[in-house]
């Protein structure tokens, strides 16, 4: 890190974590003076009456709930315009969002419309909005994007299928809820790819230009407890102490690339989920040994600290070796859990490549990346990802 710089460090003020953390929804909602809440989710939380649990405590506190369930896995601005319909013609003034990231995201964008007006596609970029958007309160129910207490927004345009980055410290929750318990019992898919994306958080984090001593200490506490925990999620979803391992992990690992920003798996991944609605931690799962590889000239002993973290034994070895173990571990790890070997089998095409590699050295995750890259690096690490 530079000595001659300043650095930003953001996150929730309230942030609750713990079996029942959810039971304090109504209460924070309460003290943020709202008298009526959207509750913004996808359609299977809302059918499976977890969305139902969550207006029943917030009802419980004397306040009116309304709930809108059209967060799509990938997010898009015609979500957020849906979404914002609901928020304005009901009346009301506090959002609750229910889920994962997609569900997060939607629902910052929606706030950060109503707060400040426009389309959400005037807001792609680096602190774009000049108002407070709509106020937030995060129930987070996976184990990876850490949405939930990040200033980071992703959402699809559809007319260009280019995923907008939306990096703004305005859309950051004034309360998250990490509850282990509404994370139980998750898919074996879902878990293995939303804890391969909280593992590309840290490692991102990691190596990140502008990283510090305070997002390195939470980046290797992630890495550490995804080593230990992932694959006992993955493998038994009842497993509550790798449930709630996880729960810290992903918030960890949020805490880190919140103020460390990420790089060019994020660039990367954020064009497949545009171009191909696919699952955003599967594609971070499949980039991310590729492009930390081309990373690794610019800092081994980054990657060798990484392997440790990951429980590797690195004695005797150089710091090249070290970090050749590191690359070596993520492959592994994501063979483990069942994640694809490459992008060819989520049915990626090169002929893609150079218009998606274009978009990712545009996407502002880029811009921390550690060793710079030319478009034909880009579209070498998708060629060779394939």
């Amino acid at each position: 890190m530079s000595t001659n710089q300043v650095y930003s460090y953001f996150m929730p003020t309230v942030n609750l974590m713990g079996p029942g953390a959810v039971k304090e929804v109504g209460i924070q909602a309460k003290s943020l003076g709202a008298t009526k809440v959207l509750i913004v989710t996808d359609k299977f939380l809302n059918e499976v009456g977890m969305a139902k649990d969550v207006k029943e405590i917030i009802e419980a506190e004397g306040l009116s709930v309304v709930i809108f369930d059209g967060a799509q896995p990938n997010p898009t601005d015609k979500n957020v315009e849906d979404g914002l319909k609901v928020l304005k013609d009901e009346k009301c003034d506090l959002i609750v969002s229910l889920g994962g990231g997609s569900s997060h995201d939607c629902a910052k964008g929606i706030g950060i419309v109503a707060g400040n007006g426009g389309n959400i596609r005037d807001y792609a970029g680096v602190d774009q909005s000049t108002k407070p958007m709509t106020p937030l309160i995060a129930v987070n129910t996976t184990a990876g994007t850490a949405s939930e207490m990040t200033r980071f927004c992703i959402i699809t345009n559809t007319s260009t299928k280019v995923k907008m980055a939306i990096v703004d410290w305005r859309c950051t929750a004034n309360v998250s809820i990490n509850d282990p318990v509404l994370m139980m019992k998750k898919p074996p898919s879902l878990t293995a790819a939303t804890g391969m994306d909280a593992l590309t958080h840290a490692v991102e984090a990691y190596v990140s230009t502008i990283a510090t001593p305070v997002t390195d200490s939470a980046a290797l506490m992630a890495i550490k407890l995804i080593g230990e925990n992932l694959r006992n999620a993955v493998a038994n979803g009842d497993n509550f102490e790798a449930r709630n391992n996880m729960a810290y992990a992903q918030f960890l690992g949020g805490m880190a690339f919140n103020n460390a920003s990420l790089g060019y798996v994020h660039a990367m991944a954020h064009q497949l989920g545009g171009f191909y609605d696919l699952p955003h931690g599967v594609c971070n799962a499949i980039l991310l040994p590729h492009v930390e590889k081309f990373n690794l000239i610019s800092n081994p002993q980054r990657l060798a600290d990484i392997a440790v973290a990951m429980g590797e034994n690195i004695d005797g070895l150089s710091v090249r070796e070290a970090a050749d173990k590191a690359l070596d571990a993520i492959v592994k790890l994501s063979e483990d859990i069942g994640i694809p070997s490459g992008l060819a089998e989520l049915g990626v095409k090169e002929k893609d490549f150079e218009v998606m590699a274009k978009n990712a050295m545009a996407d502002a995750c880029s811009l921390t990346n550690p060793r710079t890259a030319t478009l034909e690096d880009v579209i070498q690490i998708f060629k060779n990802a394939l």
